[in-house]
Formats: structure tokens, C-alpha cells, sequence
């Protein structure tokens, strides 16, 4: 892997390790959609400003469909999920879940090129699982039924991405910036309607809004940019293992800012 691809990894994991943190704040007051909402929101018009600034035109209406499956399946539905379980679980566990995307995006590989996988393939898989419920039962977690409930969502939402993943190799070939911009615009259209089913509870303080913005401008907006792009210079499977460094730093930021 070139030099300036691996730079581009750690510090997207640094990143979306500090994603868990800031849901984990906002998550109870201000529930999954309307968070989700803001994050999306605030990413869509974040990489609108640098498409004028940058004389950057988007045609979304051409590829509408390409970014309604992506802005779906690769923000939406994992954003909503582990909103949800950030209610329950801290942000340590939902960085360390949130590395089972590789796992999964082995699983997807093998389904959808329908190959048979290899003994290696097959070892590396258990291992995998196993070292994540290693890490996950390293986090005293009181296992009930919420807790329960949000580790499957954040499995789900790992799964989406992993699935996103792949369909990202077949699917139109747009600039890391385009898939960025277009969808966080149709996530940010498929989430509105949530809002009113799950609307907001308590109006946060400054500093959980300053997590917020966070989130949407450098968690989302600028981490997809890197993201697509690292996609286009290693591929799908090589970009994913982004997930792996995750945990390191979602437990770093987990234990200076929120003591856990």
C-alpha cells in the first residue's frame, strides 16, 4: 500500500473513531433521527460550499439512483443504527462492532461473486469474530435486552456498510468528491422523514451541538471524501480495513472525553 494511501487510513480511523464519541453525547437528547438528520444535513451542505467553491457541479438527477442505494446503505441505515444503540452503549464497544465490517465484507464478497472460500479465508473469518467478542467482553457490558438489542443494530449497520462496499466497485465510476456530495444529499432526504416519527426530546447544550457539527462537517463530510477515495486507490477490501484501526482510536477518544 503506497505511503500516502496508509497516512489517508490512520487518519480517516482517527476520524470515524471520534464519530462513536460524538453520537454517544448527542444520541439521548437529541434521538437517533434528528441526530443522524443534523449529521447528514451538516455534511451535504459542508461539501456543497466547497462544490462552489471549487467550481465542482454535481448532476445529481443523472445519477440519482446510484445515490439513493449509496447514501442508503452507506450513511442512513448504519447512521440511524448506531445512533440507536448509542443510547445503550458506550462509544468503546459501538468503534470495536463497528470492526466487524471486513468480516462481513468477506462474507458479501464470497456471496456475491459466488466463490467458494478458502480454508485461510475461513480461519481468518473466526478469528476475526473471535477477537471481537474479546474486545467486546473487555467492556463490562450489562447484557440485557437493550444491550442486546444494540449490539445487532450496530452488526446491521456493519453489514450495510460491508454491502455498500461492493456495490461501490460496480456501481458508476464518479470522483471520490461526487459520491461524497451526492450522497449525503439523499441521505439527508431518505432521514427527514424520520424526524417527525422520532423527534427530538431535549434540546442539547452547546457542546453536545458543537459534537454535532462536528460530526457532520469532519466526521461525514470530509471522512467520506477520503474514504471514496481511498476506495478508488486500494479498493473496496483494502479501504475497509480502515475498521481495523478504528476501535484503537474510538477506545482512546472513549477514555480521555467520556472516562470509560
Amino acid at each position: 500500500m503506497p505511503i500516502h494511501s496508509l497516512l489517508r487510513l490512520f487518519f480517516l480511523a482517527a476520524i470515524w473513531g471520534a464519530s462513536f464519541l460524538f453520537m454517544r453525547m448527542a444520541a439521548s437528547s437529541l434521538g437517533p433521527a434528528v441526530l443522524i438528520e443534523l449529521r447528514v444535513g451538516f455534511a451535504a451542505l459542508t461539501l456543497c460550499v466547497f462544490a462552489v467553491y471549487f467550481n465542482k457541479k454535481l448532476a445529481f438527477l443523472t445519477y440519482k439512483k446510484h445515490f439513493f442505494i449509496i447514501g442508503a446503505l452507506n450513511s442512513a441505515i448504519p447512521f440511524l443504527l448506531f445512533a440507536f444503540a448509542a443510547q445503550t452503549i458506550n462509544a468503546s464497544t459501538l468503534a470495536i462492532l463497528n470492526s466487524t465490517t471486513p468480516i462481513w465484507g468477506a462474507i458479501v464478497g464470497i456471496i456475491w461473486s459466488k466463490s467458494t472460500p478458502s480454508k485461510s479465508m475461513i480461519l481468518g473469518l473466526l478469528i476475526g469474530l473471535i477477537g471481537v467478542a474479546i474486545l467486546v467482553g473487555q467492556n463490562s457490558l450489562t447484557i440485557n435486552t437493550a444491550t442486546l438489542t444494540a449490539i445487532i443494530a450496530s452488526l446491521c449497520a456493519s453489514l450495510s456498510y460491508a454491502i455498500a462496499s461492493h456495490y461501490t466497485k460496480h456501481a458508476p465510476k464518479l470522483s471520490a468528491f461526487d459520491n461524497a456530495h451526492g450522497s449525503m444529499w439523499a441521505a439527508s432526504m431518505l432521514v427527514l422523514p424520520l424526524i417527525f416519527v422520532m423527534p427530538i426530546r431535549e434540546m442539547p447544550s452547546q457542546t453536545v451541538m458543537a459534537g454535532v457539527i462536528a460530526l457532520g462537517i469532519v466526521c461525514t463530510a470530509v471522512a467520506y471524501i477520503l474514504f471514496f477515495r481511498l476506495i478508488d486507490e486500494i479498493g473496496p477490501t483494502s479501504a475497509l480495513t480502515v475498521t481495523f484501526l478504528i476501535p484503537l482510536f474510538g477506545i482512546i477518544w472513549g477514555n480521555l472525553i467520556l472516562d470509560e
